[in-house]
């Protein structure tokens, strides 16, 4: 989701601005790997090694030609630009898996790896009809369109806009998470643009208030978005039909070059099932299942600690004393659903598409693996206690 530690100036505007790292622990630098750009202006994107917009219209509709039989696509939205937002959706099983990527722009893997999960489960493989047969998936690529066209964390979209949608709003400061001001290379003074991982309220029929504004990061949003009202509606719905969403993973990025406990390894990607503090939140409560997201969170783990000495195994624990209501992750988990965060290392303008595919294949393992488990049953079998044994970032 954002980079933090191991650069001073990008933690404190995560802290204040925009991060699901509301409180990360104090932690040493490595020295910057040299391939890696760990500084707080834009280094090497590489965002032309991403699918764009296009490239993911064509990828899903190809790939629901091939796969009509068990395959559905449809836009769920429209960005504020105007770009489609779609849900591909397959499996008839009672388990409803909702897994978004690219809320943030600069973000990419999470994209490419649900491209990658899609064809691997809609194969016409015995293992893909029985995975099929016990779990719906419903994956939301690049749910944020005009931040990824743009390469950069915020969406495209002013404080007017907001107000010519939402005209109660007139009288209100705008959001505290409203971009105005350059921010890793991105211009947002010209293009202004939100957090759109702040724009979530746990209470599904939420209307906007002005007195609930500006807000802060540790209090609820508000979805003033059509990026966040998309997934919303599509959560509602998926309510609706099957009383509940089991699963809820969304996938992120976070900085280059942070070290696991060791000292020694620069980490590939942080887990976490754990994004409020509850006792803030009782209001909210709807059946909060702490526990269960720490098996799910432990399902992955564990299916990437399975590839032994490899870089797939340099994973740590996302920092815990955090308390974001405001986010997807902590509104879905609120609302019941079990819920996962992957951070995959390095943002585009940290990383570019350096080891692409590794990271790509990292997520789409670790979200094997949480499949595996619902399928099989065998997630309920997970002791959620080995949840505090994962390693965390030094």
């Amino acid at each position: 989701m954002t980079n933090r530690k191991t650069y001073a100036a990008l933690a404190a505007a995560a802290l204040v601005a925009a991060t699901l790292t509301a409180a990360s622990p104090a932690a040493a630098q490595a020295a910057p790997p040299a391939n890696a750009h760990c500084g707080t202006s834009t280094g090497d994107t590489g965002a032309n090694a991403w699918t764009d917009h296009a490239e993911l219209r064509s990828a899903l509709e190809t790939l629901e030609a091939q796969r009509s039989d068990v395959l559905d696509v449809s836009q769920i939205g429209t960005s504020n630009q105007g770009r489609a937002i779609w849900a591909a959706r397959t499996g008839t099983g009672p388990k409803v898996v909702l897994i978004t990527s690219e809320i943030h722009g600069n973000e990419k893997t999470g994209t490419d790896a649900l491209l990658a999960l899609l064809r691997d489960f809609t194969a016409p493989t015995p293992e893909a009809r029985r995975l099929r047969s016990q779990v719906t998936l419903v994956a939301v690529p690049k749910m944020n369109p005009d931040a990824a066209e743009l390469d950069r964390r915020g969406n495209d979209r002013t404080w007017a806009e907001v107000v010519a949608d939402f005209p109660q709003l007139a009288s209100a400061r705008p959001a505290w998470n409203y971009y105005t001001q350059p921010r890793s290379g991105d211009d947002y003074a010209s293009r202004p643009g939100f957090d759109v991982n702040r724009d979530y309220h746990p209470d599904l029929d939420y209307v906007p208030r002005p007195e609930d504004f500006p807000g802060s990061s540790a209090q609820t949003g508000w979805y003033i978005h059509p990026e966040s009202q998309a997934v919303r509606d599509l959560y509602k719905s998926l309510k609706g039909e099957f009383g509940t969403v089991d699963t809820y993973i969304d996938l992120h990025h976070q900085g280059p070059c942070d070290l696991d406990e060791s000292g020694e390894n620069q980490v590939t990607m942080s887990l976490s099932g754990k994004f409020i503090d509850i006792d803030n939140h009782q209001e909210y409560d709807r059946g909060y299942r702490l526990d269960y997201s720490k098996q799910l969170t432990l399902a992955a783990y564990d299916a990437l600690q399975t590839r032994g000495e490899s870089p797939f195994g340099s994973l740590t624990l996302y920092p815990q004393d955090i308390d974001l209501p405001g986010t997807g992750l902590g509104s879905f988990a609120l609302n019941g659903s079990g819920t996962v965060l992957f951070e995959v290392r390095g943002q585009t303008q940290t990383w570019g598409a350096k080891q692409r595919g590794q990271l790509v294949r990292t997520v789409v393992n670790g979200l094997d693996g949480i499949i595996d488990a619902l399928a099989a049953g065998t997630v309920a079998q997970i002791d959620p206690a080995r949840y505090d044994d994962i390693p965390e970032t030094q």
